[in-house]
Formats: structure tokens, C-alpha cells, sequence
């Protein structure tokens, strides 16, 4: 078993700074560690899993654990790697969001011994005078170095006001709390910085930071994101989030071991090496994975329903056992492709349905569909394949 450095230590990409945590994780004492999302989306990820499951070590090993929402800062939106600004939040959206983000969270933290608590709860009541005196502890020049910034400067693509403010924000929410660790992913490490920075200023001890790699989405290419259409979401049936870490690539296989797994780089080597040697086939090995990453993230229980279900429809071709969908029988029929597609769950957005039928990715009764404009008649038993590993059959 893992002492408790070397586990809080595990899968890390950065910890500001090392020696500093160490000694406080060793001490003994029992320390406040602090989780922020903003709800700007309704479904978490595989990729937060990742640092959701940092906070369960801490969990575990008997430390105060604070999931903050941010509320409040979902008014802003974090402009941590985006390229334009975010589109507003109403107060609905935000307020449905943290519904289930809450129940998402318990999935991986123990519900039981975390505490929930929201940025609005200090930042709604920020007079005048304390906003003006939070905003005197940074410079401009400080707050426009982060790469996001400077990026969109170059550019020329406008960056709002309120975007600078963020990074403060943040940063406040951490002398509110008074965090003693502050997790996030890596694209999280200025505003990190700026909680530290700005404890030091309001007089309480500095935090350590705590930066945990970002998960490469199902494309292979860049992290994963619903808004990419390249997640897999926490809150989806285990046999379709089988489908789709079955999806990628041989090369992205290795990646989802140590990310999700935290398989260590020795033990991926020794899989690459018996791959390489013939005594493992990579399709074995990718489905060990999935039957891995759905019973940490979903349950044991339904890795095995969902293998059993892959094995069925993928290998053995008895689509009967394919996901099976009930539409409404209001249902368009004929109905548009991407009606059909959203309806199925399939995609978000029309654009992503764009992408999968030009890669010719959309399979419906043994036909490639190649037309984003055509009129589906369907029936009971259609069977719509989208992508390599996602099947559904239909039922009125």
C-alpha cells in the first residue's frame, strides 16, 4: 500500500511547492483542501474525474475536502484556454448545472465527508470598497502574461473586461476559505498561483498547488471537452461510455492507462513490450481498459454488463443486444438525420453530426449515410451505428 505522500504524490504533473506540501502531509495535521468547477455545462467528464479522484485520495486519507461550486464566477467564465470569450450564463442554466454536478461529484468523492460550498456565499457580498481593495493586489501587467491573454492580444480578438477579473476571483475564493491545497488541471496554474499569491497578501499562510494532467479527448488530439464532442461523460450508461473508450486509438490506449488508471510508465512498457513481443493483442488490452476505467468510474456490476454487451454486438454481431432506444411516438418519420442522431443521444450539436457523417461515420441498417441533409425512414429494429463502437436499435 502507498504511504500517504507517495499517494497524494501519484499521477501529480506539479506540486507548487513539493517540500512545503510534504511536510504538511507528514505532519499529520489535517488539512483544508479546496476542488473549484464552475457549472457552465451540465455533464462532468472523464478528464475532471482526473482530479476528482486526487480530492478522494485526500478524502481517504482523512483531510478536509471542500468541492467549491462557482456560481458566482460562472457569471464570468473562465477564460483559461479559450480563444474568445464565453457566452453568458442565465441564472436557470447555472442553477440546473450544480444539480447535477452534485450528484456527478458522488459518484467519486464519498458524499458523506465532503463539504459543498459556493463562491457566492463571500463574493455576492463584496462591497465596493473590499472589490476595489482585492483588485489592488494585482497589476495589469500581471493578470495579461497568462498565455490566454497574451495569445488574443496578438490576435487583436477582443478580451472582456470582466475576463481580467477572473484570475481575482479565484484567487479570493482561496483566502475565503483558507485553503491549505488547491487542486486543478493544468491549464489551471495561473489562477492557482493568483490564490496563493493573494493569501500572502490578506496575511494567511500560502496554499500548495496541486496540478493534475489533462485528459486527451476521444479524437486524439485535443483535451477532452463536451464542447468538442470528444468526452465521455460521467453521467452516461456505462455500455455506451464502454463503446467509446473502446473507439480510440491503440496510441491513445496508453494514455488512458495512466491517466485514468494510473498505471505507472514501468507497467505501460511492459503492455507495450508484450503487444510488441505478440503475447497481448492491443484489442485485448483496450478492452482491459475499459472494463477497468467503467468499474472505477461506474461500478463493477456494470463493467462486466458492458463488456458482455460489447462482446455481443462488436465480436459476435447479435445486434438484439444492442442499446435499445424507445422513441416517442410523436417521432418524425421520415425524420432528419441529425433529428435522429439527437434524439439517439448521439450528439450534442449539429456540427458534431456534420463531422460524423463526413467521415462517413454514421451507419444506419448497413448503409453509410453521406448526405447531412437526408430524410431517415425508420422502423422497429433499425439499427443506427455511429462512430466504430456506438449501435443503437431502435423501437417505436
Amino acid at each position: 500500500m502507498l504511504k500517504a505522500w507517495q499517494r497524494i504524490a501519484q499521477g501529480a504533473a506539479q506540486i507548487i511547492p513539493e517540500d512545503e506540501l510534504r511536510k504538511k502531509v507528514e505532519s499529520g495535521k489535517t488539512l483544508r483542501i479546496k476542488l473549484g468547477m464552475d457549472p457552465t455545462s451540465p455533464d462532468l467528464h472523464l478528464g475532471h474525474a482526473i482530479t476528482l479522484g486526487k480530492m478522494r485520495d485526500f478524502q481517504d486519507l482523512g483531510h478536509e475536502v471542500i468541492f467549491l461550486v462557482g456560481d458566482f464566477t460562472a457569471r464570468i467564465g473562465d477564460p483559461s484556454g479559450r480563444s474568445k470569450t464565453r457566452p453568458a450564463l442565465t441564472e436557470q442554466e447555472i442553477a440546473h448545472n450544480m444539480q447535477t454536478y452534485l450528484a456527478q461529484v458522488g459518484k467519486i468523492l464519498d458524499p458523506a465527508k465532503v463539504t459543498i460550498r459556493y463562491n457566492s456565499e463571500w463574493l455576492d457580498k463584496l462591497s465596493s470598497k473590499h472589490f476595489v481593495q482585492l483588485c489592488a493586489q494585482a497589476t495589469l501587467s500581471r493578470i495579461i502574461e497568462r498565455d490566454d491573454f497574451t495569445k488574443r492580444m496578438k490576435e487583436n480578438i477582443p478580451i472582456g473586461f470582466h475576463e481580467l477579473l477572473y484570475p481575482l476571483m479565484q484567487g479570493y475564493d482561496s483566502v475565503a476559505l483558507e485553503a491549505d491545497v488547491e487542486l486543478g488541471g493544468t491549464d489551471q496554474t495561473f489562477n492557482l498561483l493568483m490564490g496563493r499569491f493573494l493569501q500572502e497578501q490578506y496575511g494567511q499562510s500560502p496554499q500548495a498547488i496541486i496540478t493534475m494532467p489533462l485528459l486527451i479527448g476521444l479524437d486524439g488530439v485535443h483535451k477532452m471537452s463536451k464542447s468538442l464532442g470528444n468526452a465521455i461523460g460521467i453521467a452516461e450508461p456505462a455500455d455506451q461510455a464502454f463503446g467509446k473508450l473502446m473507439s480510440i486509438s491503440d496510441e491513445l490506449m496508453w494514455h488512458y492507462f495512466e491517466r485514468l488508471l494510473r498505471y505507472t510508465t514501468e507497467q505501460v512498457k511492459n503492455l507495450q513490450q508484450e503487444v510488441t513481443a505478440g503475447t497481448a493483442h492491443p484489442m485485448k488490452l483496450k478492452k482491459q481498459m475499459a472494463y477497468e476505467v467503467i468499474a472505477r468510474y461506474w461500478s463493477a456490476s456494470q463493467a462486466d454488463e458492458a463488456r458482455a454487451q460489447f462482446e455481443a454486438v462488436f465480436q459476435q454481431r447479435d445486434y438484439s443486444q444492442a442499446q435499445p432506444i424507445t422513441l416517442p411516438q410523436e417521432t418524425d418519420n421520415p425524420i432528419w438525420v441529425v433529428d435522429l442522431l439527437k434524439a439517439l443521444n448521439a450528439i450534442k450539436t449539429s456540427s458534431e453530426a456534420k463531422r460524423l457523417i463526413d467521415e462517413g461515420a454514421v451507419v444506419i441498417d448497413g448503409e453509410v449515410v453521406r448526405d447531412f441533409k437526408a430524410q431517415i425512414a425508420w422502423r422497429n429494429g433499425t439499427v443506427v451505428k455511429v462512430g466504430k463502437h456506438r449501435i443503437y436499435a431502435l423501437s417505436d
